[in-house]
């Protein structure tokens, strides 16, 4: 998916700002930043070969196939904030510090500032690192172009990014002045080894008429959870501009709960399609009562089609569905036992509200000391 590879062009600019910054003494404070700082999804979930629908025929395959990719683009935000504390532990960036430099990437002047013992939604961190972007520290936003805050031990952590005031001249047509991310990273969960929750907002959506732009995504939450082999993954994405069959039925979240098994790559996933503004936070609502089946199938008898002629509409609409290395392979029915563990996990997992995930906004600490 073309979002992708430019969201993970974030990353470049921050390379430049800790090349350089790197200091003189052979200082052995490695161990004070985290060595991760995410959960990786199994491949099943997040390959993006989605396969066009046969003959213009929306169906259940296309449905599911689109999930991959919108957790994909979430684990791709997750990979620059885990390239970004690699940066700050190669370049001992670990104490109270600030510096400038003058961005390769778009040539403007970054300030950097590392401060201890930081206060952020009711928790003390270790540390906390803030970049803003000089010439537009007297805008609204104070110029930030990051946050990050974290924790050696426990291992804990949160990243905030702005990508628009990292660089300036890396913005696309999806990426625009309000677009922000947020990682949450945390190793002290009672219930898994390591979790990670994904946030983004502010996502341009580009003219809904052209191609498969309808879907385009404007805000997502994802929590992604390990517990051994087991990787739990549940959220939405929200499409304002999407549509299926009414075309005066228009804006979708994409509600998932799912499961990959890190041994054999094998992944299990519900999808409802509840409306944007649905206040409700029920399973069985989201994933039932609005489930690919359902959804497909009443809009297209609203419309007036008979039973008989919907059938190929409403192919792989059932649900689970299943998922290898290779992306969708099946729905309603496992190809295999190889699936039990990720099904077993997924069957208890629950989407967050379709209206606050459409509201949702990200914003950064507002530290006038900084």
């Amino acid at each position: 998916m073309k979002k992708i590879s430019l969201i993970l062009s974030v990353v470049f600019a921050l390379a430049v700002a800790f090349t350089g910054c790197k200091k003189d003494t052979n200082l052995t404070k490695a161990d004070i930043i985290p060595q991760n700082f995410k959960v990786d999804i199994p491949n099943s979930l997040t390959n993006t070969a989605v396969k066009s629908a046969k003959d213009g025929v929306l169906n259940g395959n296309d449905i599911y196939g689109h999930l991959t990719n919108f957790i994909a683009v979430g684990e791709g935000a997750a990979d620059i904030v885990q390239e970004i504390m690699r940066a700050i532990r190669q370049y001992d960036l670990d104490q109270a510090m600030s510096f400038s430099y003058q961005s390769d990437e778009d040539g403007r002047t970054k300030n950097v500032v590392i401060i201890e013992n930081s206060e952020f939604e009711g928790s003390t961190w270790e540390y906390q690192l803030t970049m803003t972007d000089a010439d537009s520290e007297t805008n609204t936003d104070g110029g930030k172009a990051m946050q990050i805050f974290w924790n050696n031990s426990p291992v804990k952590g949160i990243s905030i990014l702005k990508p628009y005031n990292i660089n300036r001249e890396d913005q696309n047509d999806w990426s625009g002045e309000n677009s922000m991310y947020r990682i949450d990273y945390s190793e002290i969960d009672a219930t898994y080894d390591a979790t990670m929750k994904v946030y983004i907002s502010g996502l341009v959506l580009p003219d809904p008429s052209i191609g498969d732009n309808k879907f385009a995504m404007e805000t997502m939450k994802m929590f992604v959870g390990k517990k051994g082999d087991i990787i739990d993954v549940f959220g939405n994405s929200n499409h304002p501009n999407a549509n299926f069959f009414d075309e005066n039925t228009v804006g979708f979240n994409w509600a998932f709960a799912a499961a990959g098994d890190e041994s054999n790559d094998r992944a299990v996933a519900e999808v409802g399609l509840p409306p944007s503004n649905l206040d409700e936070s029920s399973r069985t609502v989201l994933l039932g009562d609005f489930s690919i089946y359902n959804v497909f199938h009443d809009e297209l008898i609203d419309l007036g089609y008979q039973e008989a002629d919907i059938a190929d509409y409403l192919v792989n609409t059932q649900a689970p569905g299943y998922f290898n290395n290779d992306g969708f392979v099946a729905a309603g029915t496992a190809p295999s036992d190889a699936y039990a563990n990720a099904e077993a996990s997924m069957s208890n997992l629950t989407p967050y509200n379709p209206l606050l995930i459409s509201n949702l906004s990200i914003q950064f600490k507002n530290d006038d000391a900084l």
